[in-house]
């Protein structure tokens, strides 16, 4: 299991992936949005989606689990 974690503080702004899909190494999963700039958040191996931990709109901040890929 890996757990995707926010890199920073923000917001939740577009969720790219749904659970079940398979992702690749370096794929996009969701945008952030963060002093009124988009940061993606990546893949960081290959994997399915097994659950997502965010919303779209979400305030999260910085090390909070957005989703877990196996």
């Amino acid at each position: 299991m890996e757990e995707i974690k926010a890199p920073m503080a923000g917001t939740v702004l577009e969720i790219l992936v749904a659970v079940g899909d398979s992702v690749a190494q370096e794929d996009e999963l969701l945008i952030l949005e963060s002093m009124k700039m988009e940061i993606p958040v990546e893949a960081p191996a290959a994997g399915t989606v097994v659950s997502i931990a965010a919303t779209e709109g979400d305030p999260v901040q910085e090390d909070d689990l957005l989703m877990t890929l196996e």
